[in-house]
C-alpha cells in the first residue's frame, strides 16, 4: 500500500493549522498587493519595503542581503534580455518595421472601440507565437496606445486584453510553463501540449468575445466615430505633435508627455488613421527587409534556443543600431529616446528580485505550497487534476513559474498517482492559470506592458485579475469537458 503522499509535504505543518511562515507569507502577498491597488506606495517601493519587513519580522533580517542577491542572481539574465529586447524593438518601430501591420490593423479597427478591442486581442494572440511576453507587448502597446489615446478609451482595457491573450497563449511549448512541466514530471512536452489545444482554444475564443463585450461596453461609453471626426476635433501644433518611438523621450511607447495628439495621416484610399508617423526622420525604408530578416532569424533562434535569449537580444540590438544607425550621435539618440522604458522595467525587475528572494530564502512559500497542499481532503483525491488546475490559478500568480513548476506539481502528481490520476492529466491541469500568471507582479513582462502604456500596474491588476481568472477557469471547465484533465 502506497503512503499518503501529503505527509511528505506538510513538513512542519499540521493539517489546517497553518505555520507562522505560512500565515506571514500571505499575510505579506496581501499587503503587497492591497497597497499597491489603493496607490499607497509606488510598486517598486512596495516590491522593496514590505518584503523586508517582513523578512525582519520572521526574524532573518539578518539574512536579507544574501535573500535580495540571490534574488537579484535568478532574475539578473531576465533584466538583460528586457533592457536589450526594449532597445531591439524599440529601433524597430524606429526604422518602421512595425507600420505596415499596424496600418492594417488601424484599418480594420478604424475608431469603433469594438474592433479596435477585439484587434488588441488579435493582434497579441499573434505576436505571442514567437514565446515572448515582453516582445509581444512592446509590439501591441506601439501598435495600439496611439488609437486607445486618440479616442479617450480606457487604457486598462488594452492592458488586460493583451495580458490574457498572451497568457492563453504563453503555454505554448516554447512559451515556459509547458517546458517545466515536462520537465520537472520527465514528460514529453508534445504530449502535454498537443491534447490541451482544444481547450486552449476555447480560453482563446473567450479571450475574443471578453474583448467584444468590453469593447461595445466603450462604444457604449465613448460612441462610434469615424477617424475623420475624430481627427477634426483635435489641433495638431508642431509642438503637440508625438512621434511614436520617434521623439527624444517618447519611448518605445511614444509616450504622450505633452498632452498633444499623435499625428494622423490618409493613406491612399483617402482614409484617416491614427499612430506611426510616416515621415518620422527615424525611418530607414532601403533597410525594411534586413530588418525584417533580423528580426526572423531572432526569433528563430529564440524558438530553436541557439543562445540563451539575453545574448540573442544583445547581440541583436547592437546590430540594429549599428547597420541602421552608423553615426554615433544617432545611435545615442535612439537609446536615449528608449533609455525611460529601459529604466522602468529593469527597475522593476531588481525590485521584483527582493520580494522572491525574500519569499523563497524565508521558506514562507515553500511553508505556504505545503499548507494547501496538505490540507486537500481525501475525497479529493480522485480529482487530484481539478485540484491542481485550480490550484494553478493562485499559485502561478503568487509564485513564478519555476517554484510552482519544479516545486509544487510533482508534489500534486505524486498526490494525484496514488489515487489513479495520470501524471499527463496533473501537467495538463498545471498549465490552466497561464492566463492570470501573465499579471503576477512577479512576472517582468507585465512591467514593460503597464510601463509603455503608462498605466498604473494596481489599476491594470484591479481590472484584469477577474477576467483572467475567469479565462483560466473557462479553460479548466473546457479541459474537463473535453476529458483532457
Amino acid at each position: 500500500m502506497t503512503a499518503d503522499p501529503r505527509a511528505e509535504v506538510q513538513g512542519r505543518t499540521t493539517l489546517g493549522t497553518p505555520s507562522m511562515l505560512t500565515i506571514l507569507g500571505f499575510v505579506m502577498i496581501a499587503t503587497f498587493l492591497v497597497l499597491i491597488m489603493m496607490k499607497k506606495v509606488s510598486p517598486i517601493a512596495a516590491l522593496v519595503l514590505i518584503p523586508a519587513l517582513f523578512c525582519v519580522l520572521v526574524g532573518k533580517g539578518a539574512h536579507l542581503g544574501d535573500y535580495v542577491i540571490a534574488g537579484i542572481g535568478d532574475l539578473a539574465p531576465t533584466a538583460a534580455m528586457l533592457m536589450f529586447a526594449i532597445v531591439y524593438f524599440g529601433v524597430m518601430i524606429d526604422v518602421g518595421l512595425f507600420d505596415p501591420i499596424v496600418r492594417a490593423i488601424l484599418k480594420f479597427a478604424k475608431a469603433d472601440p469594438v474592433r479596435i478591442v477585439v484587434g488588441t486581442a488579435v493582434l497579441a494572440a499573434i505576436v505571442s507565437l514567437d514565446g515572448d511576453g515582453s516582445t509581444t507587448f512592446m509590439i501591441t502597446v506601439s501598435a495600439m496606445y496611439p488609437l486607445y489615446k486618440r479616442l479617450k478609451m480606457s487604457l486598462v482595457v488594452m492592458t488586460g486584453v493583451a495580458a490574457t491573450a498572451n497568457g492563453v497563449m504563453n503555454t505554448l511549448p516554447w512559451g515556459g510553463p509547458t517546458a517545466r512541466a515536462a520537465t520537472a514530471l520527465k514528460l514529453n512536452a508534445t504530449d502535454i501540449f498537443v491534447p490541451m489545444i482544444p481547450a486552449l482554444g476555447v480560453g482563446l475564443l473567450f479571450v475574443l468575445v471578453l474583448a467584444y463585450v468590453l469593447g461595445r461596453r466603450e462604444r457604449k461609453r465613448l460612441g462610434y466615430l469615424s477617424l475623420d471626426e475624430v481627427t477634426e476635433t483635435v489641433t495638431e501644433t508642431a509642438d503637440e505633435k508625438v512621434l511614436v518611438g520617434a521623439g527624444a523621450g517618447a519611448g518605445a511607447g511614444g509616450g504622450d508627455h505633452s498632452g498633444g495628439a499623435t499625428p494622423s495621416y490618409r493613406n491612399e484610399d483617402g482614409e484617416t488613421f491614427t499612430g506611426l508617423d510616416p515621415n518620422r526622420p527615424t525611418l530607414r525604408p532601403k533597410l525594411y527587409w534586413f530588418n525584417a530578416l533580423l528580426t526572423v532569424v531572432l526569433l528563430t533562434a529564440m524558438i530553436m534556443e541557439w543562445l540563451p535569449i539575453p545574448v540573442l537580444f544583445i547581440l541583436a540590438a547592437a546590430l540594429a543600431l549599428t547597420v541602421n544607425y552608423p553615426h554615433m550621435p544617432d545611435q545615442k539618440a535612439r537609446i536615449g529616446a528608449h533609455a525611460e522604458n529601459v529604466l522602468n522595467v529593469s527597475g522593476m525587475v531588481f525590485a521584483a528580485a527582493v520580494f522572491t528572494g525574500v519569499l523563497q530564502g524565508t521558506g514562507m512559500v515553500d511553508h505556504m505550497a505545503k499548507w494547501v497542499v496538505g490540507g486537500i481532503p481525501d475525497w479529493m483525491g480522485p480529482h487530484m487534476a481539478l485540484v491542481t488546475g485550480v490550484l494553478s490559478i493562485p499559485f502561478t500568480y503568487f509564485m513564478s513559474n519555476d517554484g510552482f513548476y519544479f516545486g509544487i506539481v510533482p508534489v500534486l502528481a505524486e498526490a494525484g498517482n496514488a489515487h489513479g490520476v495520470s501524471t499527463l492529466e496533473i501537467a495538463r491541469a498545471s498549465l490552466v492559470g497561464q492566463p492570470l500568471h501573465m499579471s503576477s507582479p512577479l512576472v517582468p513582462a507585465v512591467y514593460v506592458l503597464v510601463g509603455m502604456a503608462k498605466v498604473e500596474f494596481g489599476d491594470h491588476t484591479r481590472f484584469t485579475v477577474k477576467w483572467a481568472a475567469l479565462t483560466a477557469l473557462v479553460v479548466l471547465g473546457a479541459g474537463l469537458l473535453f476529458g483532457i484533465v
